[in-house]
């Protein structure tokens, strides 16, 4: 039953408060009825306010994680969060490459919500150039996109489309910014693609202490991409879950 079965491969790190990471990681997908399968990337030790601690796994061990996984599940989508070094960075990739044919989405975790460094500083650049071009879609926030592309944070509309086609430029696939920490009233995501226009997601704005909303929001459009269903589509249901969520919290 459980090789038979659709599986998201999670590659990523633990949270101790549960908050975000791999428990939010399998909250969600659960909740789509798909079933998960992991690659441990770290253990942290946080509370709701803050990481007090982050041990990294031996990239050896994430990659032989990764390969168990896939050896031992139908694996028909990766979820990929915290990744914290660039051997990490690239060893992943090199499984990525080996199974192109799987859908992967990318939340380039670079920082807690606290702001403690989660990704060598490094490992930015090896990220971008090459695990990036191998995901279906990366989903970074507004400060993730400025430290990917090494800009200043896109205030406004016109700057966080330059910065998104400079992203696409560069061989990314598909991107879904985020709008959390932009201005305004509603929350809106956009997703850019090479081949077609911007698509707009709108949604309530989430209060500001909320955590774990992009991995839920990434592992939502991992689950939908699982079932077989479009990116477009998986991202819209992904938003709504999102929404639908918190406001029931």
């Amino acid at each position: 039953m459980a090789m038979s079965a659709a599986h998201v491969l999670v590659v990523a790190g633990s949270d101790s408060s549960g908050g975000a990471g791999i428990a939010r990681d399998i909250e969600t997908i659960s909740a789509f009825g798909v079933k998960t399968c992991l690659a441990v990337t770290a253990v942290t030790v946080q509370t709701h306010e803050a990481v007090s601690r982050v041990d990294l796994c031996a990239p050896e061990m994430v990659e032989a994680q990764m390969l168990a996984a896939l050896s031992a599940n139908r694996v028909t989508a990766i979820k990929i969060g915290m990744l914290g070094a660039g051997e990490t960075v690239e060893r992943v990739a090199a499984i990525l490459r080996a199974n192109a044919d799987i859908p992967v989405v990318l939340d380039p975790v670079v920082a807690s919500s606290s702001g403690r460094a989660l990704l060598a500083e490094d490992a930015i650049e090896t990220m971008r150039e090459k695990l990036m071009p191998l995901c279906s879609l990366v989903t970074p926030n507004l400060p993730e996109l400025a430290l990917l592309t090494g800009e200043e944070k896109a205030e406004c509309e016109a700057d966080r489309h330059a910065q998104a086609g400079r992203m696409l430029a560069g061989g990314v696939r598909a991107l879904l910014v985020k709008g959390g920490h932009a201005r305004g009233v509603r929350a809106v995501d956009t997703l850019f693609r090479a081949d077609g226009p911007p698509l707009h997601f709108d949604g309530p704005r989430l209060p500001g202490a909320m955590r774990g909303t992009g991995c839920m929001l990434a592992s939502a459009v991992a689950a939908g991409l699982a079932r077989g269903d479009a990116l477009e589509a998986s991202v819209r249901t992904a938003k709504t879950h999102l929404s639908e969520r918190w406001l029931a919290a």
